[in-house]
């Protein structure tokens, strides 16, 4: 249960960060930060993990970026430095610094300890904020993003849809992983956390931009892949 409440709690904060009231959530044509990671996810004692994000603007769509200001809380705090290149990175503290942390927050011996983070990105003339947790004490990995199916095939990497039908979009992705898929080109009627959705360029719709799908896996990493796609009106006969 204290795992469910924290995986959505870890969601709505995530969605709270990255969407308003007014563009759906598939919508790649906004100022909006789409998603955040560690690289690790979780990071071995003394090791280093480099934080950037996959961001969208209105006039620059989707692009990976390293955040501008990076801080942390508790005792851990310190784990968060720029990395000298103009980004920010996160070094877990050594053996005897993370037991000293477990007992703190009463966990159990080698469970990965958490550090949250407030983070700030400049995306398309704002500042936008958001927060991140990284894992400190095991190891882990992002996740891999699985095979992807547009209308029944593996997609190149620029992607042609038909115009005005219903296109297919499917991952080959466990079932515990979270699945989002975003666009700038046509619609999607996808909700959140979709393994399958359906894509569709209507006759108003733009007919040129992206296609990217994002993944969350119950540890907290992430991944994402990036395609140009478009899809061309036929010729008026009138």
């Amino acid at each position: 249960m204290i795992g469910a409440v924290r995986w959505a709690i870890l969601v709505a904060v995530a969605l709270a960060a990255c969407t308003n009231d007014t563009d759906p959530r598939w919508q790649l044509r906004h100022d909006r930060i789409v998603a955040i990671r560690t690289t690790p996810s979780h990071v071995p004692a003394g090791q280093t993990a480099v934080i950037d994000a996959l961001v969208t603007s209105v006039d620059g769509g989707p692009a990976v970026q390293a955040p501008s200001a990076a801080t942390a809380t508790g005792a851990l705090a310190g784990a968060v430095a720029p990395d000298g290149q103009g980004g920010w990175q996160v070094t877990a503290p050594d053996a005897a610094a993370l037991d000293a942390a477990r007992a703190a927050l009463a966990l159990a011996p080698g469970a990965p300890v958490p550090l949250e983070m407030s983070l700030r990105f400049e995306v398309g003339g704002e500042t936008l904020t958001a927060t991140k947790r990284a894992w400190f004490g095991d190891a882990q990995d992002n996740p891999t993003v699985g095979p992807i199916t547009v209308d029944g095939a593996a997609p190149a990497a620029a992607i042609a849809v038909p115009f005005d039908a219903d296109v297919a979009l499917a991952i080959d992705q466990p079932a515990a992983d979270r699945v989002n898929w975003l666009t700038s080109c046509g619609s999607l009627n996808n909700d959140d956390n979709e393994h399958a959705a359906l894509l569709h360029v209507n006759p108003d719709d733009v007919t040129a931009g992206q296609l990217v799908v994002t993944v969350r896996d119950p540890g907290d990493g992430v991944a994402w892949q990036i395609w140009t796609m478009t899809s061309v009106a036929p010729a008026r006969t009138d």
